[in-house]
């Protein structure tokens, strides 16, 4: 069964002040670190990444799997909709990836991707471990919430395309805000089995991000 990859890498970066796809991370691009995992990954046959034609060209594409692109859009959701219609083929699954993720493995992607399999939905995801508070519109604590079955979604996320087609249809006609695509699917009832992240996944969103995401890559180095 044929899975695609889309990485969404179509935002402006107007928190960063420059462009984040492009800052350099140990000698490459942001961006190429996470396409990059999706050539290694096993499990992954085509990759589509939705960014403009300028970061595109920027890119070392690699041999041995189709990298296509096309443009993104001003809402998150239509990006990933452009990508699955660039798709040359129908796929029967297709894995969804922030381009500002670039610590992800492609065993990460491949775990990911084999639960979507069986379970028709997966997403990578790690515990909530921080203690976590209610506030009123002040900022004043209210209560503490339990982090009992609290996770914390990251990406990659992977679906049936069958499942995620429809998830994204209905959220058009419906006008519904979604913030990944975890929260798309549930709008049609389809619940995701979650992959257990026990590695530094982080998004790259502000400066900062970037000597931290060093920093990482330099613990992790055997």
């Amino acid at each position: 069964m044929s899975c695609a990859a889309i990485i969404v890498a179509a935002g402006r970066s107007q928190r960063m002040g420059f462009d984040k796809m492009l800052s350099m991370l140990n000698g490459q691009p942001v961006l190429q670190w996470s396409l990059d995992a999706f050539l290694e990954a096993e499990e992954i046959d085509t990759i589509v990444v939705v960014t403009s034609a300028e970061r595109f060209a920027k890119l070392a594409p690699g041999t041995g799997k189709p990298v296509l692109r096309t443009e993104g859009d001003e809402e998150r959701y239509l990006s990933v909709i452009r990508g699955m219609e660039a798709l040359p083929s129908k796929h029967d699954y297709v894995a969804v990836h922030d381009g500002a993720r670039p610590l992800v493995l492609s065993s990460q992607i491949d775990d990911v991707v084999r639960t979507a399999r069986v379970r028709g939905a997966a997403a990578l995801a790690r515990r909530m471990t921080e203690t976590l508070k209610r506030t009123d519109d002040q900022r004043v604590t209210s209560e503490s919430l339990s982090r009992d079955n609290l996770w914390i979604m990251e990406t990659p996320q992977a679906f049936s395309f069958e499942i995620l087609s429809e998830a994204y249809t209905l959220i058009q006609e419906r006008e519904i805000q979604v913030t990944d695509e975890v929260s798309a699917v549930e709008t049609v009832g389809n619940a995701t089995k979650l992959v257990e992240n026990q590695r530094p996944n982080p998004k790259v969103t502000v400066p900062g991000d970037i000597p931290l995401a060093e920093a990482i890559l330099r613990s992790l180095e055997p």
